[in-house]
């Protein structure tokens, strides 16, 4: 999936972000403002992820994200 389209939906992906991974808080995802880099840094923080990971996860979960 397209980046851009997950940040323009961002209000009704959060929910789904939260389901993937239930570490990131609604603060957390109110800062992210759909950014990608920052989603990296977050799950970088809270889980302990090497940037290589995080980004691995990030593109297998938008790959699933449906709209």
């Amino acid at each position: 999936m397209n980046w851009d389209r997950i940040e323009g939906n961002w209000k009704q992906v959060k929910g789904q972000l939260q389901q993937q991974w239930g570490k990131l808080t609604d603060d957390d995802l109110d800062r992210m403002h759909g950014k990608r880099e920052e989603l990296e840094g977050v799950l970088q923080e809270r889980y302990g992820l090497a940037k290589d990971e995080a980004n691995k996860q990030i593109d297998n979960w938008s790959r699933q994200f449906k709209m």
